[in-house]
């Protein structure tokens, strides 16, 4: 899916979901936690709100030179909101890309129009603890395809190379999904996920049968989250995947670290990604605030099933991005990274691209 209050930055809409975020226990997908909040510092009982819908979109326009070879990645990712009541909550969210690449002995890019439903759900906010899903949803295992995944919220525009492992053909499951978090001691929050999948083999809604939990346990003082996920394929060999994640915001620095391993039949990996914003730098500080360095480096290894998503070979990856942000929401972003493969496979990587997102609230809400 924010960089990470409880639940790091999933698909954080935050200006725009204010009317939300008062609501009593509203923990949806779309939300997250304040890091800085006290806890009971709010009389639940004694708010009232009226929300409204929100609709949002990211846009991107990125440059990928693999090996030498330019691709031209335009994308554009609708988001919507719809509240019904106190207690129900319709969202979604779309994407439209076209990957566009030259053709050999031929002029100009060709490309076509990639449509996905990345998800579709409905959400009751059962109480402060609860959050109670049906429809498709994004498979929650590890946290970077819910919290991370869209392109205006990652630092680097490239995809991890564990990503598909236990997410699916598409990132998402079609079924019913808990989720929730409560205080477990004084600073100890325990964030959890758990859900079942069916199989669907329609485009753009297909997904996998399948089984699965995630936990977290997020330390409020230091700001620091870790956890792990299992998850159990219901078709085909019935095998199991698990992982582990990380994730730590210093209260003294602007930085994220970031950190994630996965195992399962089709192969196993990790990433580790730190980003730090040159906010605290002591000279030009008007200019340098505006810029973040971010470093990832991670690898694969083939497992003993093969997946037309996950690379052919044994591969590490080390990358380094330099984005600039005119503001939270318009940023140029860019990044250079080097690709070992000893089977075949070594290349540099290169990008350079723009992302921008929009948040419309649709009428006015009221908080009482």
């Amino acid at each position: 899916m924010s960089s990470n209050s409880s639940l790091r930055r999933f698909l954080p809409i935050s200006a725009a979901l204010l009317l939300f975020a008062a609501a009593p226990g509203i923990r949806a997908q779309s939300t997250e936690p304040d890091a800085n909040a006290t806890p009971d510092s709010t009389d639940n009982d004694s708010v009232t709100v009226t929300p409204v819908p929100v609709f949002s979109a990211g846009v991107a326009y990125n440059s990928f030179f693999d090996g030498g070879v330019d691709n031209v990645h335009p994308l554009i990712s609708p988001v919507s909101l719809i509240p019904f009541g106190q207690n129900w909550l319709l969202e979604s969210r779309e994407t439209f890309e076209i990957n566009l690449a030259p053709e050999p002995g031929m002029q100009g890019y060709k490309g076509a129009l990639q449509k996905e439903v990345d998800y579709l759900q409905l959400d009751y906010i059962a109480n402060p603890y609860l959050t109670v899903t049906v429809g498709r949803f994004l498979t929650p295992f590890g946290v970077y395809n819910e919290r991370l995944y869209p392109v205006w919220i990652r630092d680097l525009q490239t995809d991890p190379l564990i990503l598909p492992i236990a997410t699916g053909p598409s990132g998402a499951g079609t079924g019913a999904m808990l989720r929730g978090g409560f205080d477990v001691a004084s600073g100890v929050e325990l964030n959890y996920a758990t859900y079942f999948s069916t199989l669907s083999t329609y485009s753009p809604l297909d997904s996998e049968r399948a089984a699965g939990l995630r936990a977290g346990i997020f330390l409020t003082g230091p700001r620091l989250e870790f956890g792990g996920s299992f998850q159990h394929l219901l078709q085909g060999d019935r095998s199991n995947a698990f992982g582990f994640h990380a994730a730590w915001q210093p209260r003294a620095l602007p930085l994220d670290l970031r950190a994630e391993y996965a195992r399962a039949d089709t192969g196993s990996g990790y990433w580790v990604e730190s980003a730090y914003k040159l906010s605290q730098v002591p000279i030009w500080q008007n200019e340098m605030r505006h810029f973040q360095v971010v470093g990832r480096m991670q690898q694969y290894l083939t497992g003993v099933v093969p997946d037309d998503d996950l690379p052919t070979v044994n591969t590490r990856l080390f990358e380094f991005g330099l984005n600039y942000y005119f503001n939270a929401d318009f940023r140029l972003v860019s990044s250079y990274g080097r690709q070992f493969a000893p089977e075949g496979g070594n290349m540099n990587i290169w990008n350079v691209g723009i992302t921008y997102r929009f948040v419309l609230p649709v009428g006015h809400g009221d908080i009482r």
